[in-house]
């Protein structure tokens, strides 16, 4: 990320995403830039695009995007702007940074890889604790429990910038939906990758992310 110039409007929002990031693309998704556009590729959906430069930083360390292109981030005619846009990132599967459409899309994902029978892509979306504020977060959550999206995977990170609380935190919000969930240290490498593969037959999973955003290293 030390390559990314230019504003660096919404960094923690960027920093806080950085180790389940590169945990998701180095140990668990099944997609790379070969296969970006093969049917039975694994999707994953960035939601939290207000603060896009760790992502722009893992697409580029696993080949989506080239190196050079960091250093570009933000200027008027670069790809990598302020938030990602799916037809300008390669790798990328929606644009993003409006809050609350990340999960939504991903439900719809789920739901419309089901029809064309494909059971074997998983749909992973990553979302901010902020943008649980948003009600159309809260229809997905309500909706993909009971449709059974075992195929749907939720990464929360938070860092506590949500502006309302809930009542039991983060995780008892997707339990109450019929989500499997677990609730980790954000910078823990190993406790990430047990938490994304664990086992969760018949239900979605939902893991949340806790973060110190004032101090990436943490």
């Amino acid at each position: 990320m030390g390559l990314l110039t230019g504003d660096e409007k919404h960094g923690p929002a960027a920093t806080s995403t950085l180790d389940a990031l590169w945990v998701l693309y180095d140990r668990v998704l099944r997609v790379s830039p070969a296969t970006a556009g093969a049917p039975d590729r694994d999707r994953f959906l960035l939601s939290k695009g207000h603060g896009p430069m760790a992502y722009y930083a893992v697409l580029a360390a696993k080949g989506f995007v080239p190196v050079e292109w960091l250093s570009s981030f933000g200027a008027y005619d670069s790809p990598l702007g302020h938030h990602p846009d799916r037809l300008l990132v390669p790798g990328a599967e929606i644009g993003s940074g409006s809050l609350g459409h990340g999960l939504p899309l991903a439900v719809g994902t789920a739901l419309g890889l089901r029809a064309q029978g494909l059971t074997g892509p998983a749909v992973w979306v990553l979302i901010g604790d902020g943008e649980l504020d948003e009600g159309s977060n809260h229809e997905a959550i309500a909706f993909a429990g009971p449709a059974g999206l075992d195929r749907l995977h939720t990464v929360v990170i938070d860092n506590a910038s949500a502006s309302q609380s809930r009542p039991g935190g983060i995780a008892a919000r997707f339990a109450a939906g019929g989500w499997s969930t677990v609730t980790v240290d954000g910078r823990d490498h190993a406790a990430l990758y047990d938490a994304f593969t664990a086992p969760h037959p018949g239900r979605p999973h939902a893991v949340v992310a806790r973060v110190d955003a004032r101090n990436p290293t943490v």
